[in-house]
């Protein structure tokens, strides 16, 4: 079953030949090797590349353990390069190679190469890329389905497509499964089998219960407000465990650098500076989230905004929690409170201020949730999304109004 990819495409179609390492990272399982070497393959030899100009090296295949030696590897390609044509080098799971940060830099030497690679588990993580190849690394991060391309695979409608999505999330395979048991079974393993044994390796952690009781918490609280410090004082209280706050915040570095969960900071819009602390945190893939609670807390309301968080990063902003201060008096003294905005989009000279509101029942909800838009008084534009069909339409107030379904479905949807 194929599903098309094209917003990771375009991305590494714009790399080509830039002098630089294509390195395909994301989640174990988000579909890094399928856009490479099956659509980014398919793309070359549709712009009339010859199969002997593209050099393809699977490393996670059995068959293939000997090119795992630098030297034998580097053989290899010298061989298949034989001229001064263009070649593609297509190299994946590169971690598994011997010292590959030196071979991939070796590679930069061949004038004629225009290099691709995908890596993951414990050595090829997020921050390994901005240390390793000395500047030299073009990243393409490739997330799980989004829910378009989810839709690509689904056989029903979008509103049971929407409830699918809310408790499976985007990992292709689990998109393809047929069955309920196959879904929990296959997200449950891999997350306790995989993400966490990786980061455990990695870090040679030996208190595991302790990173378990940690991600089980950031699963609970997606979306809300924290800081190791909270989290050091629900160990305390709820746990009873003397976990450190510094530990803890070296425990949320592994999940980030293992794109497990990513966070969103809190920015002052009119002050236009970052504030430190408390942050929020969100997942990857709702999917493994819910997994990792056993399916038990399905909060639509939170995983909504989650989505909406993951579909905005996948789309290329960098997504902030905003904060806007108003001053209003009360019982005639001048007071002041600050106002949340769940997202702010950024992408060069674009911004957008974006609330996810599940539900929008009567005037009073409406009131709460344009508030902190209406106290932003710059000129860009102001989105409400919610769960309801509804035509998409702009207020006296100049903030615009969409379903969920119109968001996510149209890639244009921020210029509706």
């Amino acid at each position: 079953m194929n599903i098309e990819r094209n917003i990771y495409l375009d991305r590494l179609v714009h790399r080509m030949h830039n002098g630089m390492i294509k390195v395909v990272t994301g989640i174990r399982r988000c579909g890094k090797s399928y856009l490479l070497f099956k659509l980014f393959y398919r793309y070359l030899l549709e712009q009339g590349v010859s199969e002997e100009n593209i050099i393809v090296m699977e490393l996670d295949r059995w068959k293939n353990r000997e090119y795992r030696n630098p030297e034998v590897l580097l053989d290899y390609i010298d061989s298949h390069m034989p001229d001064d044509k263009q070649y593609y080098i297509l190299l994946d799971e590169v971690q598994m190679m011997e010292n590959f940060e030196e071979v991939l830099n070796s590679l930069l030497h061949y004038p004629n190469a225009d290099i691709y690679v995908t890596g993951s588990n414990s050595k090829f993580l997020s921050s390994d890329i901005l240390t390793e190849f000395r500047g030299r690394g073009d990243e393409v991060h490739v997330f799980p389905l989004s829910f378009s391309e989810f839709m690509q695979v689904y056989s029903g409608d979008v509103y049971h497509g929407w409830a699918d999505y809310v408790m499976y999330g985007g990992l292709p395979l689990c998109a393809t499964m047929q069955t309920e048991e196959q879904k929990v079974q296959y997200l449950s393993k891999l997350f306790e089998e995989t993400y966490l044994k990786d980061i455990l390796e990695r870090h040679n952690i030996a208190k595991t219960q302790e990173l378990e009781d940690l991600v089980n918490i950031l699963a609970s609280a997606v979306g809300s407000l924290t800081n190791p410090a909270k989290l050091e004082a629900t160990f305390r209280s709820n746990i009873q465990s003397s976990i450190s706050s510094n530990t803890i915040r070296q425990y949320i570095q592994y999940l980030e650098d293992a794109f497990i969960i990513q966070k969103a900071q809190r920015y002052n819009v009119k002050g236009r500076k970052y504030i430190g602390s408390p942050i929020k945190y969100y997942f990857e893939d709702v999917g493994l989230r819910n997994a990792r609670l056993g399916f038990r807390q399905v909060e639509e309301t939170h995983l909504m905004e989650n989505i909406i968080f993951n579909e905005l990063r996948v789309r290329g902003y960098s997504v902030d929690v905003g904060i806007v201060d108003k001053r209003e008096k009360i019982d005639g003294h001048l007071t002041r409170k600050q106002l949340e905005i769940d997202f702010v989009a950024t992408l060069g000279n674009r911004r957008y201020y974006i609330q996810s509101a599940f539900r929008l029942p009567d005037a009073e909800k409406i009131r709460q949730e344009k508030a902190s838009l209406i106290n932003v008084k710059d000129s860009f534009k102001k989105i409400i999304i919610v769960k309801d069909v509804i035509n998409v339409s702009r207020d006296e107030d100049g903030i615009t109004m969409m379903s969920i379904y119109d968001f996510l479905l149209k890639g244009n949807s921020l210029e509706l």
